[in-house]
């Protein structure tokens, strides 16, 4: 049985109710609008912007509404870009450049900007080569983190029309022509060289420096001790001053003795010196001596 000799055997009031039935299948087909959790639909009426559907179920007037684009809000990431750029002080350099970001505003980016990859592609190469000629190349070099964060401010207000949010901008290499690297490599090399002449300058004024104070040191403790034998001199000299005063000569012929006797005693005890000869006026002196000896004791 075919649809002609269905509809033939049904009545006017259920043809009508079953094309009533499917217009409203229909219409409940066409207003429900399911938006994925990556996405956001972008909802023209009678082709002018209505509205803007976010993930979940979404309904519109069906036959006047329609979704236009299907934007993705997910993160992208341009592809990596070199340019030329000149710093302040004329050094050609070569900047690779990456670009992340993502689109949270999809009736700006519909309806304001056409290609929007390239526009900020272009913006990106405009400010690096803006903020680079503004830094010499040690800068460059030294400060790259500063400098993306300075491009990364700039680009975010660039393309705040567009409805799009920078989430990273990166500096991935600063490559230089031949001709600069060679005079760099001389000029490290040159500053490597200064550099090993100043450490064995310092190194031979360190060592004479160490060897005067290890000079002067050993001269005042010199000095020091012909200060003390100076004075235990003189502090004998007194002790025997005063004795002399105190005891008239017997004193200093005590002393006189007791040196003899010390002598006596040292040439005494050396080898091959067990006999020894002596005048007869020593004898005297020496019996003099121990009688003082003697009388002290």
């Amino acid at each position: 049985m075919d649809i002609a000799s269905i509809l033939s055997n049904l009545s006017g009031g259920s043809i009508v109710f079953l094309l009533l039935a499917g217009f409203i299948i229909l219409c409940i087909f066409l207003g429900v609008r399911i938006v994925p959790q990556s996405e956001k639909f972008v909802v023209e009426r009678f082709g002018r912007l209505h509205s803007v559907l976010g993930p979940g179920i979404n309904f519109v007037v069906p036959f006047l509404d329609r979704v236009r684009h299907k934007i993705s809000i997910l993160e992208r990431q341009l592809p990596n870009a070199s340019q030329d750029a000149i710093t302040a002080d004329n050094v050609l350099v070569e900047v690779e450049t990456s670009v992340f970001y993502r689109i949270i505003e999809p009736e700006k980016t519909v309806y304001r900007i056409r290609d929007v990859d390239a526009a900020i592609a272009t913006t990106v190469t405009g400010i690096v080569r803006a903020e680079i000629g503004k830094m010499e190349l040690d800068e460059v070099q030294s400060n790259r983190a500063q400098l993306i964060s300075a491009i990364k401010v700039l680009i975010e207000d660039a393309v705040d029309n567009w409805g799009i949010e920078v989430t990273r901008a990166e500096i991935l290499d600063v490559n230089l022509d031949q001709a600069t690297r060679d005079a760099m490599l001389q000029q490290l090399n040159a500053e490597r060289a200064r550099r090993a002449q100043v450490t064995e300058a310092e190194g031979t004024k360190r060592a004479v420096e160490l060897n005067a104070d290890a000079e002067l040191y050993a001269a005042e403790q010199e000095a020091k001790a012909r200060r003390i034998a100076a004075d235990a001199e003189a502090y004998a000299t007194q002790v025997v001053a005063r004795a002399i005063a105190e005891h008239g000569i017997e004193a200093a012929q005590y002393q006189v003795a007791l040196k003899q006797v010390e002598a006596l005693t040292a040439v005494g005890q050396g080898e091959g010196k067990q006999t020894i000869v002596v005048p007869a006026s020593a004898l005297e002196a020496f019996g003099d001596a121990f009688k003082m000896l003697k009388g002290r004791g």
